[in-house]
C-alpha cells in the first residue's frame, strides 16, 4: 500500500469519543503515522533540532506554578565502595511539569457548567472533562492524582510535523506582539505560501508548531519577566479548524497557546478578541477538553523556522508519570532544511 493510500484511509477513519476514551487524537497514531515520519529519518541530510529549552532555575517561570529551584545535593559516597555520586533535588512546591517546555494531559483542563464567583466551594459534580467524564471519576477528592486522563495515558507522540511560520507571514518578519491573533484564515495562508497544499495541508496524525517569534523572549537568566507577562497565541476559530484537520498536539513557542494580551494576568485587559464570554483560555478548554490535542508549551521553534523545516518527523515522549496533569518533555523534529 503507497503511503498516499494509507493516509486516505487515516483520514476517513472516524475518532472514538467514548467517556473510556483517554487517548483523545493520539489514539490514531500508530504504523501508518510513524511510516510516513520514516521517511524523513532516511533521508541523507536530516538533522535533528532540539524543540525544548534548557531547564534551570533561573528560567522564565509560570506565573500558576511553584518555584522551579533544582537544588544539586554535595557529592555522595557508599562506604565500603569506591563509588562516588551526584544527585539532585527540588523544592516542597515545585511543580517540574508545568514549567520550562513542557505538555499538558487531557486532564489537565475541565469546564465547569457555570462561571465561578471566586468565593463558594468548587462543586466537583459539575465539572467534566475530555469525553464527558466527571471530576468523580477523573479526580474525587482534592489530593487525588488524576484517576483518569493523567500524562501516563499519552502515548509516545511519533508523526509528521507541519511547521508554520507566523513570525514570516502574520508578523510580516516580526515577532508577533503580546494578544496579536494567529486565526484559522492564517493557518491556511501558511499552508499556501509554505507550498503544502500539495501534500494535503495539514493531515489527521500531525503534530502542528507555530513559529511566531515570542520566543526570543526566552532569557535565562529572566530579567525582565516579560515573556510569561503576556504572550501571541492561537485564535478560537483556530483552535477549531485545528480540531477539524485531526490533529494530535499543538505546539507554540508561547508560554500559552493561547492569546494574552497586556494586563489580562492582571485582570487589567479582557482576553482577545473572539474569546467566549467565560473562557479567557477557549484554546486550551477547546483542544484539552472537547477535541482531546495535546498542548506543548514554550517550545523552541527559532532553528527549525529558520532552516524552514516544514515537514518533519517529530518524536515527542512524555514522562510516564501516573495521574500527572503534565510533564517536562524534549520534543526534537528530524527534517531537512528547505524541505
Amino acid at each position: 500500500m503507497n503511503r498516499h493510500l494509507s493516509w486516505i484511509l487515516l483520514l476517513v477513519t472516524p475518532l472514538v469519543h467514548a467517556a473510556d476514551d483517554e487517548l483523545g487524537m493520539a489514539a490514531q497514531l500508530g504504523p501508518k503515522s510513524w511510516a510516513s515520519c520514516a521517511r524523513f529519518l532516511a533521508l541523507p541530510q536530516a538533522k535533528a533540532y532540539e524543540l525544548s529549552q534548557l531547564r534551570s532555575p533561573t528560567m522564565p517561570l509560570s506565573p500558576f506554578a511553584g518555584p522551579y529551584q533544582m537544588r544539586p545535593k554535595p557529592t555522595a559516597a557508599i562506604p565500603g565502595t569506591t563509588h562516588a555520586f551526584n544527585s539532585e533535588t527540588f523544592n516542597e512546591n515545585a511543580e517540574p511539569g508545568q514549567q520550562g517546555t513542557q505538555i499538558d494531559a487531557l486532564g489537565h483542563f475541565a469546564v465547569r457548567a457555570q462561571p465561578w464567583d471566586g468565593k463558594s466551594p468548587i462543586d466537583g459534580e459539575k465539572i467534566t472533562y475530555y469525553g464527558g467524564l466527571p471530576q468523580s471519576e477523573v479526580k474525587p477528592t482534592p489530593d487525588s492524582p488524576l484517576l483518569k486522563l493523567g500524562m501516563e495515558k499519552a502515548p509516545p507522540l511519533i508523526t509528521t510535523a507541519v511547521l508554520l511560520d507566523a513570525e514570516a507571514l502574520v508578523g510580516k518578519g516580526n515577532a508577533l506582539t503580546a494578544g496579536m491573533l494567529v486565526t484559522a484564515k492564517d493557518i491556511q495562508a501558511m499552508v499556501k505560501a509554505q507550498g503544502l497544499e500539495k501534500r494535503g495541508g495539514i493531515r489527521a496524525g500531525d503534530v502542528v508548531y507555530v513559529h511566531t517569534g515570542w520566543g526570543r523572549r526566552w532569557q535565562d537568566p529572566d530579567k525582565d519577566q516579560t515573556y510569561y507577562a503576556m504572550a501571541p497565541g492561537l485564535s478560537y476559530d483556530a483552535a477549531k479548524y485545528l480540531a477539524s484537520r485531526r490533529i494530535v498536539a499543538i505546539g507554540l513557542d508561547t508560554p500559552f497557546i493561547d492569546p494574552v494580551p497586556e494586563g489580562m494576568l492582571a485582570g487589567k485587559a479582557a482576553p482577545a478578541a473572539g474569546t467566549p464570554p467565560g473562557m479567557p483560555f477557549a484554546v486550551h478548554h477547546h483542544m484539552l477538553t472537547q477535541a482531546g490535542i495535546h498542548h506543548i508549551e514554550n517550545a523552541k521553534l527559532d532553528e527549525v523556522a529558520r532552516d524552514k523545516v516544514w515537514l518533519s518527523c517529530t518524536i515527542i515522549l512524555p514522562l510516564r508519570e501516573r495521574g500527572a496533569a503534565g510533564s517536562a518533555v524534549r520534543p526534537v523534529a528530524i527534517g531537512v532544511a528547505g524541505k
